[in-house]
């Protein structure tokens, strides 16, 4: 049950951070899952830099943490996929 609350919270964060970053059209739900997770673990990291608390489950807090970790993915993805 565990495995699938990740998926959602990865899908719903990840489609955030594409509408904000103006990428929605362009990606599909797996790239979102996938941005989404992997955002969270980048927001997560850069919070704890700042020394606050990153990911701590299912709540509004960890959704932002996720959604800024996600937009920072997609910039520095961008970064590297514009010509």
């Amino acid at each position: 049950m565990n495995f699938l609350v990740w998926i959602i919270f990865g899908a719903l964060a990840g489609w955030i951070a594409s509408i904000i970053m103006g990428k929605n059209a362009k990606m599909g739900a797996f790239a979102n899952i996938i941005v989404g997770i992997l955002g969270a673990f980048i927001g997560g990291y850069i919070m704890d830099l700042f020394g606050a608390g990153g990911v701590t489950g299912f709540n509004f807090t960890s959704l932002l943490v996720a959604i800024v970790g996600a937009v920072v993915l997609l910039f520095v993805v961008g970064l590297f996929t514009r010509r």
